[in-house]
């Protein structure tokens, strides 16, 4: 895994990593930014992410993974991918709605039914104050899932791991803002 951790990592510094003047999606202003899509869109980003992620739950009883639209689709399309190759049939996989459907079913959450009791995987491309990835959680949660653990791919350490632990939910991101700390101005 530290081979696919290692190039997955280049990819973060050479296409998601910008400097410059930000304004995050929980407000805050920021002289860098990580754009998660630029990685989770390109085909080996994906595929590394996807693989780490299937590394990290294969030996759990994990019955679903997803997460909110638009950070987690990539992320879920290509675990559901790897996912196959690897003989994880039963893994549910789903993307959690900003807003509910406003027509035929009505869905804040697409993809197979998840059960109460079901095991849950949220995913997030970055976490910052962890208000987006809470959105996911607490929808999962009305289902009554048990939401086991959060993976992110970049965690810029602002809070919302705490906050998600404080809720007794596991972080585990692939890489920190400590891991960047050299190109951080």
């Amino acid at each position: 895994m530290d081979l696919m951790r290692n190039a997955l990592y280049r990819l973060v510094r050479e296409r998601a990593f910008e400097v410059g003047e930000f304004v995050l999606s929980s407000g805050k202003k920021s002289n860098f930014y990580f754009d998660g899509k630029q990685v989770t869109l390109h085909p080996e980003g994906a595929y590394l992410l996807a693989r780490i992620i299937i590394e990290k739950i294969k030996n759990e009883r994990i019955d679903a993974l997803g997460g909110l639209t638009i950070g987690a689709d990539p992320i879920v399309g290509a675990v559901a991918a790897v996912a196959h190759l690897e003989g994880l049939h039963d893994l549910k996989l789903f993307i959690v709605r900003k807003e509910p459907k406003q027509h035929g079913t009505c869905r804040w959450i697409e993809g197979p039914e998840l059960k109460p009791g079901d095991r849950v995987v949220v995913v997030e491309d970055v976490i910052t104050t962890g208000t987006s990835v809470l959105r996911a959680v607490n929808l999962v949660k009305e289902k009554g899932c048990d939401v086991v653990k959060v993976i992110a791919l970049v965690d810029r350490m602002e809070g919302g791991t705490e906050t998600l632990r404080g809720l007794g939910i596991a972080v585990d991101a692939v890489f920190t803002i400590k891991d960047f700390g050299s190109v951080i101005p």
